[in-house]
């Protein structure tokens, strides 16, 4: 009888992946592959960023990044969100290669690839992480879901869609015309 060695990855194993355009993440040991974004997904990641980095570095708030960009959460947990969002008290968590701890916010943009993912391993890893902030993106629905950290995981704080306007507690002063991310 063959003996099968159960294989955990680590979250440094991310720097082995092959650059072949793909997502690569690990996630309490496991490794996940996602293939690269669509246009959608991307011109919601761009359009939020037009917004949160200007906000951000005009008011001395920290550091805005976007994908690919690595976190890592612990030795088993590496993932690639689509825009963090570091408070200027932390920026020492951000190192050469890679932010090396939680971020103040996280936000993903869900695909059909990821949807899953994103409101479930994914949501719980951030949250047993210690992320304050999460942010998902649903270019299907057109809509931002802000969720903010409680004793018991993240609770969502709103829904906010077409025609509406998301002024986050986070960003005092700035205020997200939901329309303006999928144009």
């Amino acid at each position: 009888m063959a003996v099968r060695a159960l294989v955990r990855f680590k979250a440094a194993d991310i720097w082995d992946t092959p650059d072949d355009g793909n997502s690569y993440e690990v996630i309490d040991g496991e490794l996940y592959v996602t293939p690269p974004p669509n246009t959608a997904h991307q011109n919601a990641s761009s359009n939020l960023f037009r917004y949160l980095g200007p906000h951000v570095h005009q008011h001395g708030l920290g550091k805005v990044m976007y994908a690919p960009v690595e976190v890592v959460l612990d030795e088993g947990s590496g993932v690639q969100p689509d825009i963090v969002f570091v408070c200027r008290d932390r920026l020492g968590i951000i190192a050469e290669q890679a932010i090396e701890g939680p971020p103040d916010l996280v936000v993903e943009i869900l695909s059909p690839r990821t949807r899953s993912r994103d409101r479930g391993i994914k949501m719980r890893r951030y949250a047993s992480a210690g992320i304050p902030h999460y942010w998902l993106l649903d270019p299907r629905s057109r809509s931002l879901e802000p969720y903010r950290l409680t004793e018991t995981g993240y609770k969502r704080v709103g829904i906010y869609g077409p025609g509406s306007v998301f002024e986050p507690d986070l960003f005092p002063g700035l205020a997200i015309p939901i329309d303006e991310l999928w144009t």
